[in-house]
């Protein structure tokens, strides 16, 4: 379980982020929304320990994040394409990340094989680095990162940007698929309404840095996020 408690961020006296308490549960598929500046980056921001809070904390399982590094183990994130080692190929990085965690190069290739639709063709065997793949495929790279060694915690910022309808569909199905069935714990953010709907059970609106909805995803959820934001 995340539990967030009196956190807040101020950048020269502006409050960015101003959360009193916010809980999602452990095996939550938890959807964050909101426009530009409305604190989404700043919020994955403190849950993995990238920026000091001014105030309150986050504990993740029993951790606190900004006082022990233990969450670490058990926590993945992709933020954005900062994340990646540039002058790494695909499979150097995937290698780098699999050592990192406790996995072997079988472990690691073990887990490639099971997304070979997603990478459609485009990310191994390519003799490519990172820096001189596209957006999109950098994207891919960092989303598949954060499911070696088998996470109990995902955090993902944008997963959909930059990447193609079909690769969007299929990005997805696996986000849906880990929520399900393996019990993990994902926060995602996007700016795309439908996205974040589909695959979320649970979403939170932010703005300015606030919470301004809490809603439980239903067939109505759609319909209320696009009324909030069409005012």
């Amino acid at each position: 379980m995340i539990i967030v408690e009196q956190l807040s961020k101020n950048y020269n006296g502006t409050a960015v982020l101003n959360i009193a308490e916010l809980e999602i549960p452990k095996g939550q598929s938890f959807g964050l929304v909101g426009n530009n500046g409305a604190g989404k980056t700043t919020f994955f921001s403190l849950l993995l320990d990238l920026i000091q809070p001014t105030t309150g904390r986050v504990v993740n399982n029993d951790v606190v994040v900004n006082e022990n590094e233990n969450w670490k183990p058990f926590t993945a994130a992709f933020i954005d394409e900062s994340f990646l080692i540039g002058y790494l190929t695909a499979e150097e990085y995937f290698y780098f990340v699999g050592e990192l965690r406790g996995q072997n190069k079988a472990d690691v290739d073990a887990l490639l094989g099971e997304f070979e639709d997603f990478f459609h063709g485009e990310i191994l065997n390519q003799k490519k680095y990172l820096r001189d793949m596209s957006k999109g495929n950098q994207k891919k790279v960092g989303i598949v990162a954060t499911f070696i060694g088998n996470p109990e915690v995902i955090i993902l910022d944008e997963p959909f940007a930059n990447l193609d309808p079909t690769t969007q569909i299929r990005l997805k199905r696996i986000i849906k698929d880990l929520a399900e069935n393996r019990n993990t714990t994902i926060l995602v953010s996007s700016h795309d309404l439908l996205h974040v709907t589909e695959v979320s059970e649970r979403i939170v609106v932010l703005h300015k840095g606030e919470v301004i909805k809490d809603i439980q995803t239903s067939q109505e959820t759609l319909k209320e996020l696009e009324a909030f934001f069409a005012l």
